[in-house]
């Protein structure tokens, strides 16, 4: 139901007067998008698929704390989209490229950050347990798929930021709130895994 749906390739590069970002920050940005890339991974477990999210470090300087798709930005070394979130997700919790297979893409994601993400899809059959890398990652969980594909699963999470109010979807999962990015990209791959148009 998902393969038909998803990109084949890398999608291009959107000029940069078509970018809107998901929430508008108080000043424009004077430099390009940054490049990133976020892998949104498939475990296939006895029990059926899961999707692996990541609970940043406490210590790090940006989006502490939060939840987050394996991901980052993409390196000049790195050949693509998919190359770029494998490498991130083995950095981050030991993800091995040659456990994973690339399914497909989704349409880029601009944030207000000034970050344009190329989710990268992909089934993973795991040799071995995630380990979260302690300089980046506090822990590893997964959502079955069948909650992320349930509409009912999601809320609306709502933030202030320069005096400006802007809502997000939100998950709520075993004691973990997925909401900002993460949620929205999660709740676009659950809207284009059933084939409905984004809420």
């Amino acid at each position: 139901m998902l393969l038909p749906r998803l990109l084949a390739e890398p999608p291009a590069m959107p000029h940069r007067a078509e970018l809107v970002p998901d929430w508008r920050p108080l000043r424009p940005f004077e430099r390009p998008p940054v490049p990133a890339a976020v892998l949104i991974a498939l475990i296939r477990r006895p029990e059926g698929h899961t999707v692996l999210y990541t609970e940043r470090s406490p210590d790090l300087r940006a989006h502490s704390g939060q939840v987050a798709f394996p991901g980052g930005k993409i390196d000049h070394g790195d050949a693509d989209a998919a190359a770029a979130a494998l490498r991130e997700a083995h950095e981050e919790v030991g993800l091995l490229a040659e456990d994973a297979t690339i399914l497909g893409y989704m349409p880029t994601y601009y944030t207000g950050t000034n970050y344009l993400i190329t989710p990268v899809v992909a089934e993973v059959d795991p040799a071995g347990p995630f380990v979260p890398n302690p300089g980046e990652v506090h822990s590893v969980f997964e959502v079955p798929l069948n909650r992320i594909l349930d509409a009912q699963s999601y809320g609306r999470f709502r933030i202030s930021r320069g005096g400006r109010e802007h809502s997000t979807w939100q998950i709520d999962h075993d004691g973990h709130v997925i909401w900002g990015i993460t949620a929205n990209l999660t709740r676009r791959f659950r809207d284009m895994a059933m084939g409905e148009a984004a809420a």
